[in-house]
């Protein structure tokens, strides 16, 4: 039997391959960010308490227990930790009940990853539950594992959950693409030592070293994604 597809070199030079392409999944592969904003100002609502439209900026893309501790000391919520991020939880589930909108070239983009068999994680700061969900959703079979923000002791914007996946690919985390939309996820695949694609979603994020800045997906294919790795020295 043989392919259908082409073989696609990512090495122009010993020891400057892609290994593996890791990404982000709420506001990067799919549309969630509204949604989660949409569940805590619904939760919030329910307690009695209305959240300001500025805190979507300080919220979103970190691990549910940043997000949901600073809306509990901002709103003073009568209510613990453990038993606001099952409510939001609950209530992110109720919304993402009939299936989650894929941002722009997100699909092409692992499908093209999935043809070309280049390894391939999903990397969030959200709970497991959310994640199972979500990957259901868009195909579990686009990648070999997931990292889980409940499942590490220190999640985004520490590095663990990037050389957590970068290690169970068996992959050198400077020859792993990363791709993410907040400067919480940038700043923990940088820190892992990863080269950064930065797809803003909410809040701008600037380049730097070893970080590139685009507007959608649809500027990302495995082509570039190589480059990224090649034109390190």
């Amino acid at each position: 039997m043989t392919s259908t597809v082409p073989a696609l070199s990512t090495r122009t030079a010993e020891g400057s391959a892609l290994q593996a392409v890791l990404l982000d999944m709420d506001g990067t592969l799919v549309d969630t960010e509204g949604f989660w904003w949409d569940a805590e100002v619904a939760v919030f609502a329910d307690l009695g308490h209305r959240l300001d439209a500025t805190w979507k900026h300080i919220v979103v893309g970190g691990p549910m227990t940043r997000s949901a501790g600073y809306l509990i000391e901002a709103t003073g919520a009568d209510i613990t930790l453990a038993e606001l991020s099952v409510l939001l939880n609950d209530k992110f589930e109720e919304r993402i009940g009939g299936g989650v909108p894929m941002m722009p070239g997100a699909a092409r983009l692992l499908a093209e990853l999935a043809a070309h068999q280049v390894p391939t994680a999903l990397v969030s700061a959200s709970h497991r539950r959310i994640i199972d969900k979500i990957v259901a959703s868009i195909g579990p079979s686009h990648f070999r594992l997931t990292v889980a923000g409940d499942e590490v002791e220190r999640t985004k914007p520490h590095p663990d959950p990037y050389l957590l996946a970068a290690a169970g690919l068996g992959a050198d985390p400077a020859r792993c693409a990363v791709i993410e939309d907040t400067a919480t996820g940038v700043a923990a695949a940088e820190a892992a030592g990863c080269r950064v694609v930065a797809v803003p979603s909410v809040a701008p994020i600037a380049p730097a070293s070893g970080r590139v800045v685009v507007g959608s997906l649809e500027e990302v294919d495995l082509a570039f994604l190589s480059t990224l790795i090649t034109g390190m020295h």
